[in-house]
């Protein structure tokens, strides 16, 4: 266990303002305090202001329309990509300390995540270059030329527990596809994406290309609803997604979402023991459990369960709990004390129904945490009753199940009785299995011993409730464009009323 070392606060607290085009606006409406979930201690100060909207919106469409971003041949915005994801390399500590502060992941993991995301730009960056329209010869003189347009001002909307690396997946195609984007990431959480607007800028896109605005429920309903806004992209709660998906709906505005999630992980008794538990405990335990595609129903094959469970407890138990600034720490405290008490209230209430605790649970000793913040420690139920909430519901939180199962048959049906189909695992050593089962699981994603293996150039989303389209991969970038059908007759046109 690590003890958090907080360096003294020097200077009055940051204050963060939404970036509306070419400069932070100035301090207006509601201020929110922003808290370290380390220490529970305010950091820095948010504005939330419902009028950043309409400026940033009208930045955004002004900037559509003018030649240095509307009238940009492609290379050059594949240029500006390039240039983008060398910015973020050249500020990735800066970036990553206000995302470990934002929402609590160990530094270690901020630091990688802004590493990688440099890929991001330079993969779309590459697929801009490669954008082309298509042609039909209709007859002698007929000719059709199938464009593909940017559909104009994007809204996209970014969760706590990644705004800066999910804004990314959304803001890289967004920009390789011609639009432009006003990001907003959740009031706790907008310094990166503030940053990332800014950067954007010192980077060489056109002021407006790129804005960012704090705002919560009511932002992301001014967002759908704006008459400029062609888009909304969004990342979050299933629940949410429908209401937004549903204002976007009845303005016939684009809508791509990447929702809940409740992955299961399957692991056969023929499965590499080792490697499964490694892979389950990192899928179900990374960023403290904070994570969409969270593997965190573990399914296991009855010959193996006893094994398997007795070594995934031993290895959770040696998970690192503490300050995420410390280079050790594996796992940092929870985003929020609401997010502490529905963890808590999910465990409590397995164990009531029968389910046993073999790793973490709440604390029971007065070292088992660090002081202050909003700790968990990771835990796993095993035995978990098939009707327990914490096995049928987004935890969002350090907390993993593990029940039996004996048949493949047994295993699949288990796996896909829930709503969410975000993501599955599978471990085994029979190839002929692995697909078998791959293409019956209602997931977006399957992947075979091994998880949580995400590249830029993978399609990633949802099945059922977990989501509609895709990020990622040249299909992202499609979700961006709209097809407009040129017709041109170059000899005389056909008069049907001609005799």
């Amino acid at each position: 266990m690590t003890s958090p070392e907080h360096p003294a606060a020097t200077g009055p607290p940051p204050v963060w303002t939404s970036f509306t085009g070419d400069r932070r606006a100035a301090p207006a409406g509601t201020e929110i305090p922003l808290v370290d979930p380390a220490t529970g201690a305010r950091w820095a100060t948010a504005h939330q202001d419902p009028g950043a909207v309409d400026t940033a919106v009208a930045a955004a469409r002004a900037a559509l329309r003018s030649p240095s971003w509307g009238g940009l041949p492609q290379h050059a915005r594949a240029d500006l990509l390039y240039r983008l994801g060398d910015v973020l390399t050249a500020h990735r500590d800066e970036l990553a300390a206000l995302e470990t502060r934002a929402n609590g992941k160990p530094l270690a993991a901020t630091r990688a995540e802004v590493a990688v995301l440099a890929r991001w730009y330079r993969y779309f960056a590459a697929v801009a270059e490669t954008l082309e329209d298509r042609s039909r010869t209709l007859g002698p003189t007929a000719h059709a030329t199938i464009r593909r347009e940017p559909l104009g001002v994007v809204a996209a909307l970014t969760p706590f527990n990644g705004a800066l690396s999910l804004g990314s997946w959304k803001l890289a195609p967004a920009l390789a596809a011609g639009n432009t984007v006003v990001l907003k990431p959740p009031p706790q959480a907008p310094a990166s994406s503030i940053r990332l607007a800014e950067l954007a800028l010192e980077a060489g896109f056109p002021p407006g290309v790129v804005t960012a605005v704090i705002g919560g429920a009511d932002e992301a309903r001014l967002l759908t609803d704006h008459p400029d806004v062609a888009m909304v992209t969004f990342t979050g709660s299933t629940r949410v997604a429908r209401e937004i998906g549903a204002r976007a709906a009845a303005r016939m505005k684009r809508f791509v979402c990447e929702a809940g999630g409740k992955s299961a992980q399957l692991v056969f008794a023929d499965a590499d023991l080792g490697a499964a538990v490694a892979a389950a405990r990192q899928g179900a335990f990374s960023a403290a459990g904070q994570t969409c595609v969270a593997g965190s129903r573990i399914l296991v094959q009855n010959e193996v369960y006893e094994e398997f469970t007795d070594r995934l407890a031993a290895a959770v138990t040696e998970l690192r709990v503490g300050d995420p600034r410390d280079a050790r720490t594996q796992i940092g405290p929870l985003a929020s004390a609401a997010a502490l008490a529905r963890v808590a209230g999910y465990v409590d209430d397995a164990v009531a129904a029968g389910a046993r605790v073999i790793a973490g649970g709440r604390p029971d000793r007065p070292d088992a945490v660090p002081e202050g913040g909003f700790w968990y420690r990771p835990t796993v139920l095993a035995d978990v009753p098939p009707e327990a909430a914490v096995d049928r519901e987004e935890v969002f939180g350090p907390v993993a199940t593990v029940r039996r199962f004996t048949t493949e048959d047994e295993a699949v049906a288990v796996a896909d009785s829930l709503e969410y189909g975000l993501a599955a695992g599978v471990w085994t050593r029979d190839a002929g299995r692995a697909h078998r089962i791959a293409s019956r699981l209602e997931a977006g994603v399957v992947w075979v011993n091994t998880y949580r293996l995400l590249h830029w150039s993978v399609p990633f989303g949802g099945h059922k409730q977990s989501g509609l389209g895709r990020e990622n991969g040249i299909e992202a970038v499609e979700e961006f464009l709209q097809t407009k059908s040129v017709i041109t007759e170059y000899g005389v046109p056909a008069d049907p009323f001609a005799h």
